[in-house]
């Protein structure tokens, strides 16, 4: 298939965009790189550098059969010092893509969602039909683009599957050989920060909050291999029907607290690495854990990695 991946040049999208060109589909990459690396476009995709609001009916040009779609701005703080960027290029990138594939008869498309949507759970592990409560401009941005795309398959006959992630992590080693991991100018995500700090022995790490209701004190998270949600995405393709917006959560189902995650990182890398605990953030709930019993369900996903693997391979990717 002719494929468009829209932020194929960022951390996700780049391995979608690899497992793409390696199951032989012709691949088109729309990324501005303002937080993207053109070295992490595959090799044999064609590349088009450019906006979603400018740029996507020339990144839809040549026959694209179906998008994938991770063109986002994606930190919560500047979502809430921010709010009108996100608004701006998450929704409003979103409905430019939207009309552009309109234009091109392009009706399907699998997109990047978000965990954030959800705000904080009543109970757990969440499951598709939890209330949605998003508590940033982030969270309320992707849903508005869900809402939209349940609209265009309404509307106009789309065919759309929205995939909502937990906490993603690790890195992918694609057929070349190269290493695709995190490399965020502004990292917010624990797994990175801690191998960071171990990297450049620049610690101590900060845990916020060691007086959660949980067993060791500290926060509980769902990490996902960044290789697992890839290959989500082949399969939600396959999951597109006419005419139906379909929402996916993206977990392993199993929660890992804060503790936890820093004693897999000291076991992979062999390091004492030093630790503080600082205050809580606001809004940080104690527990986030994914049903994903729907995607497993209906197209026979299971994630491959546990913990320790998706470690191992974020500290071998060894970006800092």
């Amino acid at each position: 298939m002719r494929l468009l991946v829209t932020g194929g040049a960022g951390y996700i999208g780049s391995v979608v965009a690899a497992q793409l060109v390696a199951a032989g589909h012709e691949v088109t990459v729309l990324d501005d790189l303002s937080t993207g690396h053109a070295d992490a476009v595959p090799p044999g995709a064609r590349f088009v550098r450019g906006d979603l609001r400018t740029d996507a009916a020339a990144a839809l040009a040549g026959g694209v059969e179906a998008v994938f779609h991770f063109a986002a701005k994606s930190l919560v703080g500047e979502s809430v010092a921010n709010p009108r960027l996100y608004w701006s290029h998450n929704l409003g990138g979103t409905l430019a893509l939207l009309e552009a594939m309109r234009s091109a008869g392009v009706a399907t498309i699998v997109f990047s969602s978000t965990a954030a949507v959800y705000g904080e759970p009543e109970t757990v592990p969440v499951e598709e039909s939890a209330q949605p409560r998003p508590e940033s401009p982030y969270g309320a941005s992707k849903l508005a683009v869900d809402t939209a795309l349940a609209e265009y398959s309404r509307l106009h006959g789309f065919a759309a599957v929205s995939l909502r992630y937990f906490n993603v992590a690790g890195a992918f080693r694609d057929a070349e050989g190269r290493w695709l991991g995190e490399r965020h100018t502004m990292e917010t995500h624990l797994i990175p920060n801690i191998l960071r700090i171990a990297r450049n022995h620049s610690g101590p790490v900060s845990i916020y909050g060691d007086d959660y209701p949980t067993a060791d004190g500290s926060c509980v998270r769902d990490y996902i291999h960044v290789g697992d949600v890839a290959a989500a995405h082949l399969l939600a393709l396959g999951a597109c029907s006419p005419a139906e917006h379909k929402i996916y959560n993206l977990g392993s189902g199993t929660g890992y607290s804060n503790f936890e995650v820093l004693a897999a990182c000291r076991e992979v890398t062999g390091l004492e690495i030093p630790v503080k605990i600082a205050e809580r953030r606001p809004g940080d709930p104690a527990v986030l854990v994914a049903s994903a019993a729907r995607i497993s369900r209906d197209l026979g996903w299971k994630p491959e990695h546990g913990l320790r693997e998706v470690v191992a391979d974020a500290w071998a990717c060894g970006y800092r």
